[in-house]
């Protein structure tokens, strides 16, 4: 199984996305991870990337891509994985689509967590104020809202992108954590 969590900052698909893998026997695959992982691996695309990212500048589409087509056919994937903050845009969806095309391979669903930006803000402010020790330097109103614009200007276009391939599902983030875990099972289960 091959899955793709999307939906904005806070919606709580870090937290899903670690109780399905769990559930299905399935890896949760982030980015973010993964360049450190191939970096510190010394692999062809993590040298590339190294150096991308010391001279301070974003790693291309086709380096992400790269990783994640290195990493994604590790033994640990064979059963499946799930996507976690990739793709970010529709040109990194359709470079995913080629690599996976190539291999004679396809996406099984993209899960939509839908969730309301105010009560996103109310949530960051709760949990700012309810961290221990103070807290995370983005965990603040501002944050949000310069990672929601980012989201709703780059990353939401995906559900247009997705729907269009017949792939998306969408449930309602905004209930309780196992609300949703449940909601997620059920579509998987379709």
């Amino acid at each position: 199984m091959k899955l793709i969590f999307l939906g904005p900052p806070g919606a709580g698909k870090g937290t899903q996305a670690e109780r399905i893998q769990k559930a299905h026997g399935l890896v949760q695959l982030s980015t973010g991870d993964m360049l450190r992982a191939a970096v510190k691996a010394g692999t062809e695309v993590g040298k590339v990337a190294e150096k991308l990212m010391a001279d301070g500048q974003l790693v291309p589409d086709e380096v992400v891509v790269g990783i994640i087509a290195d990493r994604s056919q590790e033994a640990d994937c064979a059963n499946g994985y799930i996507l976690d903050g990739f793709p970010r845009n529709v040109a990194q969806a359709e470079a995913l689509d080629k690599m996976l095309a190539a291999r004679g391979e396809s996406l099984d669903s993209v899960l939509e967590l839908k969730v309301d930006d105010k009560i996103l803000l109310a949530r960051i402010e709760t949990r700012a104020a309810e961290t221990e020790g103070g807290p995370r330097a983005d965990d603040n109103a501002d944050a949000l809202k310069k990672r929601l614009d980012v989201y709703h200007a780059q990353t939401a276009p995906l559900v247009d992108y997705y729907t269009g391939k017949g792939l998306l599902k969408s449930v309602d983030g905004m209930k309780s954590m196992d609300e949703v875990t449940a909601d997620i099972e059920a579509v998987l289960a379709l």
